[in-house]
């Protein structure tokens, strides 16, 4: 009998000590890459270039030029039929004429992840649910009512260029990169 029980504690510290062995001198996982996850959940929806009106005591005072486009959940996306390019307008229009998130007496204020954070924010809203992974800013110019005029008369190479606001991403090279 005391052979029996010492032979099944023989078994146990054998089985034990084999599994700790094994556990330590296992290969860690693979590390995750974020990017790559990131690539594989998302599609790139490319954004229009849109034109939003400065409104100022009852008139146009120039004229924001934006391209924003959009990383989105793939799986999501998929059985969403809605009009994507106009809900990003009104978007843009909100922002940008009714909040007035762009000072244009002081554009180096302008807080890019604000502007993201809120244009996902919302749209996500919009659509119910979390379709919006991350907004691409690709631009954001300002081009007023009086630079436009001087373009009109000035010859192809000598106009005048609108106010950078964003120096936004390549669509192409984040989609490549996985951001």
């Amino acid at each position: 009998m005391v052979k029996l029980l010492l032979t099944g504690l023989w078994v146990c510290a054998v089985t034990l000590g084999a599994v700790y062995f094994s556990v330590q001198m296992a290969a860690p996982p693979p590390p995750v890459d974020e990017s790559q996850l990131l690539k594989d959940k998302s599609e790139l929806v490319k954004g229009e270039a849109i034109n939003v009106p400065v409104l100022a005591n009852g008139a146009v005072q120039g004229y924001f030029i934006t391209r924003v486009s959009f990383l989105m959940d793939k799986e999501k996306v998929k059985g969403l039929h809605l009009p994507l390019t106009e809900l990003m307008t009104d978007e843009l229009f909100t922002l940008l004429v009714g909040d007035r998130m762009v000072d244009l007496s002081d554009v180096k204020s302008f807080d890019l992840e604000a502007f993201k954070t809120r244009v996902k924010e919302n749209l996500n809203k919009k659509f119910g649910d979390d379709y919006v992974i991350e907004p691409l800013v690709e631009q954001i110019d300002y081009l007023s009512k009086d630079d436009i005029r001087a373009n009109s008369e000035r010859p192809q190479g000598k106009q005048v260029m609108p106010t950078k606001i964003v120096e936004g991403v390549k669509v192409d090279a984040a989609a490549k990169s996985g951001h």
